[in-house]
């Protein structure tokens, strides 16, 4: 006797890393941003309507694994990911990770999928949406402080969302530079790499740093900031790690996507509790102003929050619909009586024998 075959609600989409790159290949690295980028800045203009809470972290001597939840009254979805910044050097990721969306009608998933290269994706869309509205007009330099896996990425969703044409690299390992100076050749981008963050700075209307010592850091100090500049700070997640000398936070007007889980991980951290900061989705719906002046400095403070995430989820879902980039996963049990768990797995043992 065979075992029966699994029925239509057992099988959860799942999205391999094979997938997610055919899914990014086909499109189009920029095409894809562009898209990605819609539904992060679609999702902040509904902030309020999200289920929020600082994502649960377990800390390591070695890093930190996190789950990263959320939820909008319809859906539910969560990340797990890792941050281990000595890994690169026993032949690991820094940063790895999965996701899930599920139906809140039913807590059934509707979807499983890789958020590594996700989460690159929606790290740099999100950089890219922020700065699309608190950059200086005209931007057309970056800098880009911090050369590892993120690198590339952020440039090339500056360049589609924001229209920068220039990205200026140092790394204080010259091998990542050259990794990426050369994985960006044929970009369309203008590649400068650079021996010192002093140099790379220069003529910068956009600073990003992406750094992954997990240490108190001072990657920029106060006198390589120019007034009116965007900075865009993307390498502080946990605590004691931060980029920045504290006096450039005074100078900064900051923006931050939820100050509850950035006040114990980003930049502001060094700073009092009662320090002000701008959510981003208030500067969106109008309520908060962004940028007010050509010598204002803006600082995105950016740890990277479980909407984006959820954003990047939607996103894929929907993707899903219309391709063949997944394989279904028998992953739910799914017994012709949802009473008799015990008999299904009975009657699957007498089929085998």
């Amino acid at each position: 006797m065979l075992k029966p075959a699994p029925s239509s609600l057992a099988m959860v989409p799942f999205v391999s890393v094979d997938n997610m790159m055919d899914l990014i290949n086909e499109k189009g690295i920029e095409t894809f941003l562009l898209e990605l980028a819609e539904y992060i800045e679609d999702d902040f203009r509904r902030w309020p309507v999200f289920d929020k809470k600082p994502r649960v972290a377990s800390h390591s001597k070695d890093g930190v694994i996190e789950l990263m939840p959320t939820c909008d009254g319809e859906t539910y979805g969560f990340k797990y990911v890792n941050g281990h910044p000595k890994n690169t050097k026993e032949g690991y990721q820094t940063v790895t990770a999965f996701g899930v969306l599920s139906s809140l009608s039913n807590g059934y998933p509707v979807l499983l999928t890789e958020m590594t290269v996700l989460t690159a994706l929606r790290t740099a869309a999100t950089s890219a949406v922020v700065a699309k509205y608190l950059a200086p007009k005209g931007s057309k330099t970056m800098a880009m402080i911090g050369n590892g896996a993120q690198c590339e990425f952020q440039a090339m969703a500056f360049k589609a969302i924001c229209g920068i044409d220039t990205v200026r690299l140092y790394d204080i390992d010259p091998a990542a530079t050259e990794k990426a100076a050369r994985n960006l050749m044929g970009s369309g981008l203008n590649i400068v790499s650079c021996t010192s963050s002093e140099e790379a700075v220069s003529s910068a209307d956009i600073i990003t740093t992406c750094t992954a010592d997990k240490q108190y850091a001072t990657i920029l100090t106060d006198n390589m900031v120019g007034s009116g500049v965007h900075l865009n700070c993307i390498g502080g997640d946990c605590p004691g790690k931060t980029e920045l000398h504290a006096d450039i936070l005074h100078r900064s007007d900051i923006f931050v996507e939820y100050p509850p889980q950035t006040r114990i991980e980003g930049e502001i951290q060094q700073l009092a509790e009662d320090h002000p900061v701008t959510e981003f989705w208030e500067v969106l719906n109008g309520t908060q102003e962004g940028r007010t002046s050509d010598s204002q400095i803006t600082l995105f403070d950016s740890v990277g929050f479980a909407i984006e995430d959820f954003s990047a989820l939607r996103y894929v879902y929907d993707q899903v619909q219309k391709s063949d980039k997944y394989v279904d996963l028998d992953m739910l049990a799914d017994p012709d009586d949802p009473r008799d768990l015990f008999g299904m797995v009975a009657r699957a043992n007498a089929a085998t024998h």
